[in-house]
């Protein structure tokens, strides 16, 4: 009896001793004193043409019927990403380094890895699927009416955001059933597994193991089949014998190959490689975060004339009840 209620004691003590954390501390970009007010008016444009650049593509995709395909029916959704993904993380790190906000609630940082890595995860599968439309497209030119159906098309839209928000809901269960009890810094600009796990007051090597694995196994999974699908398209393309049908070919996968590379490069850089560099780091998320979805509508109107059609259209019939004519 006497050691039961020694226990007892010295588990209560442990307890005091260790008292949650409630908020953490963002000690924002690496080297980046004395370039706040040039880095938020940066930041701000980047996010502000994600946010409208994005949108408009959404807004053209609905309103043309033309457009009302599988390929555009995908780069609709991937509009829709590109306007909530920069919007997990951008108004924090603004608040940054506008007015020093430093602080971010327990519950604001569980949301933050959360939404982020639910978005992540969304967006492989959204690629991939992206990709598998296309390998259809040029290896099935016949089938793919019957085979893109619009009920396939909604299965695996709805696959993609349900496949996302069940990754992010795994990494965040595991990073924060862990304890939080002492050290609250967190050496970056938001809430990444990375950077909070160190912060923990436990063995982290499970939590470690299960999401690098996680994360690797669903970026890894995603790249193989799109490369996979770009390997038989490239196979179709080359047998195809005018240079102009081959020209035609190549064009509608360039935008998706483009977007792909800048996708996977700041995963690979940032989860996939053994020694960590902050600095590498920051710069790495500041173009994920920020600048990567403010370049999507460029890539995707840029090299897509039906999009550029549709685009000038849209503005124009906007345009028109302003009193302006062309």
């Amino acid at each position: 009896m006497p050691l039961l209620l020694f226990s007892r004691a010295a588990c209560a003590m442990s307890m005091r001793n260790h008292t949650s954390v409630t908020e953490f501390i963002l000690l924002g970009i690496s080297n980046s004193e004395g370039l706040e007010s040039m880095l938020f008016a940066l930041f701000l444009v980047f996010y502000v043409f994600a946010l409208l650049g994005n949108l408009l593509i959404f807004l053209t995709i609905l309103a043309s019927p033309n457009l009302h395909t599988p390929m555009y029916f995908f780069l609709g959704n991937l509009a829709v990403f590109d306007i909530f993904f920069p919007s997990v993380n951008s108004p924090k790190m603004m608040d940054y380094l506008v007015r020093q906000g430093r602080t971010i609630s327990y519950q604001g940082c569980v949301s933050q890895v959360f939404f982020y890595h639910t978005l992540g995860g969304t967006e492989c599968f959204l690629y991939t699927v992206m990709a598998y439309d296309r390998f259809v497209a040029i290896c099935h030119p016949m089938r793919y009416t019957v085979i893109m159906n619009h009920r396939v098309c909604t299965c695996l839209t709805v696959g993609t955001w349900v496949g996302g928000f069940v990754h992010g809901s795994i990494l965040t269960f595991l990073i924060f059933k862990l304890p939080y009890c002492g050290p609250n810094k967190v050496n970056s600009f938001f809430c990444d597994i990375p950077v909070v796990l160190s912060l923990a007051c436990a063995d982290t090597s499970l939590a470690r193991t299960v999401s690098f694995t996680n994360v690797g196994v669903v970026a890894l999974t995603c790249f193989l089949l799109i490369l996979t699908s770009y390997t038989r398209i490239v196979i179709s393309i080359l047998k195809i014998r005018s240079s102009e049908g081959r020209r035609r070919a190549f064009s509608t996968c360039s935008a998706h190959l483009t977007s792909i590379i800048l996708v996977y490069g700041p995963v690979i850089l940032v989860y996939l490689r053994p020694a960590s560099s902050p600095w590498l780091d920051s710069v790495v998320q500041v173009f994920n975060n920020v600048i990567t979805p403010s370049l999507n509508p460029l890539i995707y109107t840029l090299r897509n004339k039906d999009v550029k059609l549709a685009l000038k259209k849209v503005i124009s019939q906007g345009a028109q009840p302003l009193g302006y004519k062309e």
